[in-house]
């Protein structure tokens, strides 16, 4: 990443930045490099053996790290980071926590599903509702949004998580035409698949997936230039292979896409 670039950055939407999902995947790469850039760090997860490592190996740098862990498919728990981080001068929210459920809908448990509603869209709400408030008195401020390649039509087996995806890409578009006059800047990063425990998760086994820390790039290059970011060669590939389909038609080839992804996990734990 270009030094004018890392200025830029810290300039707009410093000094502080809160980064959820920050144990692992995308959230994990966002916070480090952030951190080499010269961000205090308010790092979420519910790992929190992984987000004390992490604390640990940054604040070598000089930077200033609040680990808050918790579950953010649990109310509580969203509202202790929120009222954690009111006193501190954030200019940057990344909404990165999430987790995917695939297979057929019919076969799953509901509890997962809501589970997932919750840390997937409604923690997403919450988090960026209360932070929208606090932004505007701020001459510049940022919020990354994950959504994922998927978001952008229905996709059998794991028709729930798209949709939760599909929320995310929408409130994201929205939003950034919404508070462009207040300084806002909004980015939704729609990746393909990643290379992260997320898919362990979802009971997916993914080939020629993207490495973490290049969508982490991606975002933060993009963020204030953008407002909608597909990351990387896989995700870019993935969406313009579909784009001149009917809805249908995507729908359908992504039907045999994941129905594969699903079958290979099941048979390597055969």
């Amino acid at each position: 990443m270009a030094n004018s670039t890392q200025n830029r950055l810290l300039r707009d939407y410093g000094p502080w930045a809160l980064v959820t999902g920050a144990s692992s995947g995308i959230g994990y790469q966002i916070a480090l490099q952030l951190s080499e850039i010269g961000f205090n760090l308010v790092i979420h997860g519910r790992n929190t053996t992984a987000l004390e490592l992490m604390a640990n190996e940054i604040r070598y740098g000089g930077t200033e790290v609040l680990v808050i862990s918790g579950d953010l498919s649990k109310e509580k728990d969203n509202e202790r980071l929120l009222e954690s981080t009111a006193n501190l001068p954030i200019g940057l929210l990344v909404a990165s926590a999430g987790y995917a459920t695939s297979g057929l809908f019919a076969g799953s448990k509901l509890d997962e599903e809501i589970d997932m509603l919750q840390v997937n869209v409604q923690a997403v709400l919450t988090q960026v509702h209360n932070f929208i408030q606090r932004f505007k008195s701020r001459k510049r401020s940022g919020i990354i949004l994950i959504s994922s390649i998927v978001g952008f039509q229905g996709v059998p087996y794991a028709a729930h998580y798209a949709a939760t995806k599909a929320y995310v890409q929408t409130l994201g578009e929205g939003l950034s035409r919404e508070l462009k006059k207040e300084g806002i800047d909004i980015l939704v990063a729609a990746p393909g698949p990643v290379h992260t425990g997320f898919a362990g998760r979802a009971k997916m086994k993914m080939k020629q997936a993207l490495q973490p820390a290049d969508v982490a790039r991606d975002c933060l290059s993009n963020l204030g230039k953008k407002s909608t970011l597909k990351p990387g060669w896989l995700s870019k590939l993935l969406y313009y292979s579909l784009a001149m389909l009917p809805r249908a038609g995507k729908i359908r080839i992504m039907e045999k896409v994941m129905k594969d992804m699903v079958q290979r996990k099941s048979d390597s734990l055969a």
